[in-house]
């Protein structure tokens, strides 16, 4: 799987877990996302459900809000969007609806998954856009501070 990897993609996913960690902070679940395009963060963000009462605002769906602020428009094109964890249905409908081209996860999501595991909305062939989705980088590490939170939890 690592081949489907270019060399920055670990340094951006690093930033995802970065923000994911950020999410602790206030109780919630530690999801981090990033956007880049030429190189450069113009989105990111972490799980702020508890935070906002929002059920909306998960990592994806903020680095998205703020990604597209950045840019002036609803398309962000030319992006790579980077997420520990992989995408539920709304967030994959959203990555579809905001045309990021290229997708790349961390750890599985076998309950909730929209890009492979439950769903693959990512590659709908009956939607107008479908990213390129690689899945897998950094794993073990996204999937450890998902362990780490709901351990005492349960």
């Amino acid at each position: 799987m690592t081949s489907h990897f270019f060399p920055r993609d670990e340094y951006f996913m690093r930033l995802a877990l970065r923000e994911a960690e950020r999410a602790i902070e206030h109780d919630d679940v530690p999801i981090g996302a990033v956007i880049v395009r030429e190189g450069e963060v113009i989105g990111s963000g972490h799980n702020e459900r508890e935070i906002r009462a929002d059920p909306t605002a998960h990592a994806e769906m903020i680095a998205l809000r703020e990604a597209a602020r950045a840019l002036g428009s609803w398309r962000v094109l030319d992006a790579v969007m980077y997420v520990t964890l992989e995408p539920c249905a709304m967030c994959a409908g959203a990555i579809v609806l905001a045309r990021i081209p290229r997708v790349i996860f961390g750890a599985t999501d076998p309950k909730a998954g929209a890009a492979g595991s439950v769903f693959d909305i990512l590659d709908e062939p009956r939607l107008n856009h479908r990213p390129q989705v690689v899945g897998g980088l950094l794993a073990d590490e996204s999937a450890g501070l998902l362990r780490g939170f709901f351990a005492p939890r349960r």
